[in-house]
């Protein structure tokens, strides 16, 4: 028997259960916000609370997106790590702004972050890629990341060259690897309400260094 592929048109779900979010229930600043609400995310039970999306683009405008797990969160913004020889990191070097979206759909809430972007000091690497597991900092020399490779065994081949290279000893992070941090311009909270008309509260950074919150239409 074959399935009829479900219409994505009539895919409707009403948010009605996590209630309101009003200027009165914003902390004082935008860390402090998100810090409750990605606190709520992780008590949740969500399988990745720190998963986020990070949206790059060309110097020509040219977007892409990917999936990225946040590493750190500070009064300085949010910080990924990544190889600079990827597609993001080349994009982030030519093109210095992203945005973040936290996808918080079981509790009907997103964040959504725009700002710009700088890499962290080497040490502030250093001191992350200590605490990976040895897999994935052998995985950190072995892969090309977004380069075309001729297939899955070279890959394999490299991480096993890898292995042997660092045999049982310590391995430092690669030149071409590190961390980004997102300097925040705007933070979005989303909150979703019945009938799409959901609640969206915003701190955005003024020209002159003060936070303000707005609230933006649905």
């Amino acid at each position: 028997m074959t399935l009829e592929p479900p219409s994505p048109a009539s895919m409707r779900r009403d948010y009605t259960a996590r209630g309101a979010l009003l200027e009165t229930d914003l902390a004082a600043d935008w860390r402090t916000q998100f810090e409750a609400w990605f606190t709520d995310a992780a008590g949740f039970g969500l399988p990745e609370p720190n998963a986020m999306i990070v949206s790059t683009a060309t110097p020509e405008g040219r977007p892409s997106a990917r999936t990225v797990l946040l590493k750190e969160y500070d009064e300085r913004g949010f910080v990924f790590f990544t190889n600079y020889g990827s597609r993001k990191g080349g994009e982030l070097g030519a093109n210095p702004y992203a945005s973040l979206v936290f996808p918080w759909f079981p509790m009907q809430r997103q964040v959504l972050v725009t700002g710009a972007v700088e890499r962290v000091s080497r040490a502030e690497t250093e001191a992350y890629f200590a605490t990976r597991p040895r897999g994935s900092q052998l995985g950190a020399w072995a892969s090309p990341q977004s380069s075309v490779v001729p297939g899955r065994e070279s890959v394999d081949a490299a991480y096993a060259e890898a292995e042997q290279r660092f045999a049982d000893g310590p391995v430092p992070p690669p030149e071409h690897w590190g961390g980004f941090l997102v300097v925040p311009e705007t933070v979005e909270f989303w909150q979703g309400r019945s009938s799409r008309l959901h609640d969206r509260l915003r701190f955005r950074r003024t020209e002159n260094g003060v936070w303000i919150v707005e609230r933006l239409a649905p």
